[in-house]
């Protein structure tokens, strides 16, 4: 999902509208990113639907009355007013439309977690790991052959009663396919859920467990540079001998040992 230019701004706005609808109320938010969720559906699958909302020649009260014919009784209230003001704003490519309102949804689904907002950031990195660690599961979860509602129940009898209902909602979503495969649907999951709570998301790789107080120098080191806090997801690989290398969005900060070796190697071989 790559939304720019007059799209991204559509989302911004659209965004603050969300959050002001659902502040401090999980339940509502929750509520509101499954009609979202299926309003998206709706117009990824009426192709018809989706050029009426989004062509800029159709007057504002044309479009606000499909989305009441359409979508009237079928969507909480939240949902449909924030539809209704989707289908009023520009969007840089048709398909937009869907792609901004899916967004929406994961954004909902975000606030459906509450102060909970780390404990979903873990939950996600934990997932993504768990599935990326079993070939057997991954694969399940990827097969064309096997319908959604079946894989959606795989999660459900994995997940359910161990993770927050926003993890489960949000791994159901992964298996839609927007973002090509279930890991890098988690991957954006994850930093989404940094970003709604202020944060930046970065992952630790270290040799050995670090210290509540390494931890926390690491992060403070982490949110003086990128000028926000930063949540850590720290994983523990013995291979790399000593030091740390820390993924943050684009960046590879690497200070490990095996990595030191390296290039000391090469530059032997040279």
């Amino acid at each position: 999902m790559d939304l720019r230019g007059a799209s991204a701004e559509s989302v911004a706005a659209l965004t603050e509208q969300l959050a002001a609808a659902v502040a401090n109320s999980p339940e509502a938010a929750s509520t509101v990113a499954d009609s979202l969720n299926a309003a998206a559906e709706a117009f990824r699958a009426e192709p018809a639907l989706r050029r009426f909302a989004t062509d800029a020649s159709v007057p504002a009260e044309a479009k606000n009355g499909l989305v009441a014919q359409v979508f009237g009784g079928k969507l909480d209230q939240t949902a449909l007013d924030l539809v209704s003001g989707a289908v009023g704003r520009r969007w840089t490519h048709g398909g937009d439309l869907a792609d901004g309102i899916e967004r929406l949804a994961e954004i909902a689904s975000v606030h459906a977690a509450g102060r909970d907002g780390a404990r979903l950031t873990d939950e996600l990195f934990d997932l993504s790991r768990l599935v990326g660690g079993a070939p057997e599961l991954r694969d399940a979860l990827s097969d064309p052959l096997r319908t959604t509602a079946d894989k959606a129940g795989l999660l459900d009898d994995l997940l359910g009663g161990k993770v927050l209902p926003a993890t489960l909602a949000l791994a159901k979503q992964a298996l839609h396919g927007t973002y090509g495969t279930f890991a890098a649907a988690l991957a954006v999951y994850r930093r989404l859920a940094a970003d709604v709570h202020g944060e930046g998301v970065a992952t630790v790789r270290v040799a050995t467990p670090l210290g509540d107080a390494q931890l926390t120098r690491l992060t403070g080191a982490l949110a003086q540079q990128y000028g926000r806090p930063v949540h850590a997801n720290v994983v523990v690989e013995p291979g790399l001998l000593g030091g740390v290398r820390v993924e943050i969005g684009d960046d590879v900060i690497d200070g490990t040992i095996l990595t030191r070796l390296d290039d000391a190697g090469r530059l032997i071989a040279r």
